[in-house]
């Protein structure tokens, strides 16, 4: 379905902007699961340039992952040749080529998605038994909208003249919806960036049973 989907053209290797707020808290939710010296198996989708694999794996985990971008693969391969890193889609049959793992992993892609349940729904296949989901997602609700329809705001953060771009915008509500309709269960949401109520993004933790 590569009509839903922009390649951002990467160029670069190196973290992006939402990582600093992101990676600190997505790193103190696996060291709460991890074990002493336990290398943890890591699928990340939607591993855009490699770098979040890259510091997963310098952390001690095993981390194979897909991005559908040509430009962010190639650039991982050249950074990263240690990593595992495919050309793919969520939408792809990935439980059937790579397995399933612990810990399934993605950042900041679900809102680029016109068929979010494909890809909760690959997210889910991934998993073994009792397997743990991490997806982020920018934040909304009450009170950050109403901040941001007070300061003038709205139009440049849900801006159309993006190509590509944010075209699902989710609450802790309907992110919650998605997943039990999944399957998933036990599902926490983690708001980073700013204080709770104008948060940037949040980190979902959900398990398969």
């Amino acid at each position: 379905m590569a009509e839903d989907y922009q390649d951002y053209g990467y160029r670069n290797a190196g973290l992006g902007w939402s990582h600093a707020y992101l990676l600190p808290k997505l790193f103190e939710i696996l060291d709460a699961g991890r074990k002493a010296d336990s290398q943890i198996r890591i699928f990340e989708l939607g591993c855009g340039n490699g770098s979040v694999a890259n510091e997963l794996h310098q952390r001690g985990f095993q981390v194979v992952g897909i991005d559908a971008s040509d430009s962010g693969i190639r650039v991982a391969r050249e950074h990263y040749p240690h990593l595992k890193l495919d050309v793919g889609s969520a939408y792809d049959d990935l439980a059937s080529n790579y397995g399933r793992f612990p810990l399934v992993l993605s950042l900041e892609v679900i809102e680029h998605l016109y068929y979010p349940r494909k890809f909760v729904q690959a997210v889910f296949d991934l998993l073994e038994t009792g397997g743990t989901a991490i997806i982020s997602t920018p934040y909304h609700g009450y009170w950050k909208n109403l901040a941001l329809a007070l300061t003038g705001k709205l139009d440049a953060h849900f801006t159309a003249l993006w190509d590509g771009g944010h075209i699902k915008f989710w609450s802790v509500k309907t992110l919650t919806v998605l997943l039990e309709e999944a399957g998933f269960r036990d599902i926490r949401v983690l708001r980073v960036g700013r204080i709770p109520a104008l948060a940037k993004s949040m980190l979902v933790v959900a398990r398969k049973p």
